[in-house]
């Protein structure tokens, strides 16, 4: 028999921000954003067909020129990124603080053929829920800027670290916030949010929140807050985690203006491989280690919390 909670995730409900929404600057609120209504619709928003197009194979080949087999999705989503590395011929662990997210992605998966591997995490207690180690972890999505203090982003960053592999690599993107705090809002609406019938648009910017709002072709609403990340606070918070080299691309080009893109892309390494001459650098395939949870404690400073 379903839990509680199992049948009350079930049910149609409006989301919730009280009087002043926004006030509400909270890491914990983005569960309750997710509402079932904004879920079943985030693939209209998405258009899986037109971002295949719009962002090519751009995750898949970096992934592969650094050896990577075994990646975990730490922001699964309705299962986009999932089911395209599965596709590409990744192993792919999907993992998502909402669990109807996660439902959905796996639906999504289960209707092109693929069983996805779903787990429920709180990226701050990431190791907590999830085994085993991974050659990458990828957070995509614009769904890093969810956490609101330093605090949560230093934390989840070091559990990324920890999911690693000695000479991992993490990808996170991010909208271009600097551009729209700095300039004002002015999206190409070609990449990520794809959809061209749904409306994506801040509905309010100030240094601590993004409130957008996502219109549909029914006439439905909806809102997230979200924390507008500086694309060289991001950069920097990486590196003091402890990941050896960033590198930055707007709208997946290596070089770019900084108030050109609407996204960017941060691929960051754990090890000092790749700042090693061609011919020192050990085969991709060389010197992977699994390390059990005990044995990793050294994650940028903070530690992780088990």
């Amino acid at each position: 028999m379903p839990s509680d909670a199992e049948n009350s995730l079930l049910e149609y409900h409006p989301q919730q921000y009280g009087d002043d929404p926004t006030s509400i600057r909270d890491t914990d609120k983005y569960t309750d954003e997710y509402v079932r209504g904004f879920v079943e619709k985030w693939d209209e928003l998405i258009d899986w067909d037109q971002r295949m197009e719009s962002e090519g194979n751009f995750f898949i080949e970096e992934l592969r020129k650094r050896g990577v087999r075994k990646v975990l999705d730490v922001a699964t989503g309705t299962g986009f990124h999932s089911v395209r590395l599965i596709e590409a011929g990744f192993e792919v662990v999907s993992a998502d603080g909402s669990p109807y997210m996660l439902a959905k992605a796996f639906e999504n998966g289960r209707r092109r053929g693929h069983v996805l591997r779903t787990i429920q995490a709180d990226w701050r207690w990431l190791n907590r829920d999830v085994t085993g180690r991974f050659d990458a972890v990828i957070c995509l999505g614009n769904s890093f800027t969810h956490l609101f203090s330093d605090r949560d982003r230093r934390k989840a960053l070091a559990e990324f670290y920890s999911a690693l592999k000695h000479d991992g690599v993490l990808v996170i993107d991010q909208r271009n916030y600097d551009s729209i705090l700095d300039h004002g809002f002015d999206s190409k609406h070609q990449y990520y949010y794809c959809g061209d019938q749904v409306s994506a648009r801040p509905e309010h910017m100030d240094d601590g929140l993004a409130r957008f709002c996502y219109q549909f072709p029914d006439g439905s609403t909806y809102h997230l807050n979200m924390f507008p990340l500086r694309k060289q606070y991001t950069i920097d918070l990486m590196r003091q985690v402890g990941f050896q080299r960033v590198d930055t691309y707007g709208d997946f080009q290596e070089t770019y203006h900084e108030a050109d893109p609407d996204f960017f892309v941060h691929v960051a390494e754990k090890c000092y491989h790749s700042l090693l001459p061609k011919d020192q650098r050990a085969p991709a395939d060389a010197g992977h280690v699994d390390y059990d949870d005990e044995d990793v404690t050294d994650v940028g400073g903070e530690g992780v919390q088990r």
